[in-house]
């Protein structure tokens, strides 16, 4: 039987750093929470609390809609 190792939790960034600010108009932060197909990264992995996160999917989702960031690309199968 394999045992399972704790893992450190992810501090999330903004609380850990107050002067970061959550702005849509910011590509370069918001970048870091996207992944190349377009794809918000969930909770789990970036580490973010749940207030955080629900702000930065408000930037992101403003960002996409005035084209500052990509929508997730789909692929056809045909």
């Amino acid at each position: 039987m394999k045992k399972r190792g704790f893992h450190k939790r992810k501090a999330c960034k903004f609380c850990a750093n107050p002067s970061m600010k959550i702005d849509y108009k910011d590509q370069k932060s918001l970048k870091y929470f996207v992944t190349e197909r377009g794809k918000i990264i969930p909770r789990r992995i970036s580490g973010n609390c749940a207030k955080h996160q629900r702000e930065l999917n408000t930037a992101i989702k403003r960002a996409r809609i005035l084209a500052l960031l990509p929508f997730a690309s789909t692929t056809s199968r045909f």
